[in-house]
Parts: C-alpha cells; sequence; structure tokens
C-alpha cells in the first residue's frame, strides 16, 4: 500500500496539498491557491483527483452569509504518508521484552506470522500452486515487498521479491526467516527453499518453489 501511496502522490503539488490539509481541519479551494500561489482552477483539478483516489473528502462549513463553504480534509487513507513507530522502536520493544522473558521476541513474532497466515489466507486465491503463487505476490507487491512471480525452464516456480520492510528485524533475529518461509508453504500448500542474494546495495529474496 506504502508504494502505491507513493506512487498516487509523486505529482506536481498532490504532497504540498496533502501537507497543507494535514495541518488544517479542512481547507477550501481559495485558501489552498493563495497558500500554493496557484490558481483556483488547477487546485480544484488536483483535490477532484484526490478525491477520487480517496485521499481527501469534503464537508460543508456553515457561513454567516451565503451558501456553506466546501473544504476538503483527510481520509484515513493518507495516513501511509506520514511516518509510523520506525524499526527503531520495534526493535527496541523485541529487545526488552527478550529481557524479560528468553525468547520472548520469537515468541511474539512467530504469533505476528501466524496472524500473516491468515490474512494473507483470506486473500490468496486459485487451485494450482502457480496461480496460489501468482495471487500471493500480488498481494506481496501491494505491501510494498516489490513481489512477482516468475516461471522459466531451467529455475521453474519461484516469488522474487526486492524488498522487504522485516528485514531490519530479520537482520537482529535470522531465525525469523524460517517462520516467513513456512508462511509461504502453508499459503502455497508447497515447499518453499528460500534464498538472498545480495549485490552492492541491492538484496533480492528468492522463494523457490517445488511444486512436484
Amino acid at each position: 500500500m506504502f508504494l502505491k501511496t507513493f506512487r498516487d502522490l509523486c505529482r506536481p503539488h498532490w504532497f504540498d496539498i496533502i501537507i497543507l490539509v494535514k495541518r488544517s481541519t479542512g481547507l477550501s479551494v481559495p485558501e489552498l491557491a493563495k497558500d500554493l500561489k496557484m490558481s483556483y482552477m488547477g487546485v480544484k483539478k488536483h483535490c477532484v483527483a484526490l478525491e477520487k483516489l480517496g485521499y481527501l473528502d469534503t464537508w460543508r462549513r456553515p457561513k454567516v452569509v451565503g451558501r456553506p463553504e466546501k473544504l476538503y480534509r483527510l481520509t484515513e487513507k493518507a495516513d501511509l504518508v506520514f511516518p509510523g513507530i520506525g524499526d527503531e522502536v520495534t526493535l527496541a520493544l523485541l529487545d526488552a521484552a527478550n529481557q524479560l522473558e528468553s525468547n520472548a521476541a520469537e515468541k511474539l513474532l512467530y504469533a505476528f506470522f501466524q496472524k500473516q497466515t491468515e490474512k494473507y489466507g483470506k486473500k490468496v486465491k486459485g487451485n494450482s500452486v502457480a496461480d496460489r503463487a501468482t495471487s500471493l505476490a500480488k498481494w506481496r507487491d501491494q505491501e510494498g515487498y516489490i513481489s512477482s512471480c516468475v516461471y522459466d525452464r531451467e529455475e521453474g516456480l519461484h516469488i522474487v521479491e526486492c524488498h522487504n520492510p522485516l528485514q531490519p528485524i530479520f537482520d537482529r533475529y535470522p531465525t525469523v526467516e524460517r517462520m516467513e518461509e513456512q508462511m509461504f508453504e502453508r499459503l502455497l500448500n508447497s515447499s518453499i527453499e528460500r534464498s538472498v542474494i545480495k549485490v552492492s546495495g541491492l538484496r533480492r529474496v528468492v522463494y523457490q518453489i517445488h511444486t512436484l
């Protein structure tokens, strides 16, 4: 979802509009046009587009005289634009859990992957392994894993991911990589071999799927 949001907002002035509206309880097109030093119609076009994509909605502000004024405000979909707690906090919490109880971090992460398996299990569709792998890669790609399902005669069926948001956790707790691998196996009902290819700053994770 983050990457889709990023692509959506990589348009001139869209991010500026999001930030201005975020700082307010709602802004009208004339107010936005004044702050952005743009024309009314130029701002209106951008606001309508953002509303269609689901990042803005509208409400009416009563005026002392005349018709209520239409204001734009952010929707929950826009939350992805702004920072979350980040890797540092997550790792600190896991480390603190381990200090309270041995292997507590691994237990928490195991529970996390069980939930992830349940979540993907409701989304991943297909009667064959290849169909399910394609479906899984599609959902993972939307979540920012840069995921694709690939088949060729030499290497067979595999899922390739060029980014993993959980990599800082894997670096600290390497045994957790197997949990992700097991999640793939349960979802695809097939054995999986996970490998990592690193070249300079590039990292690819390959999930080789054994269909026979």
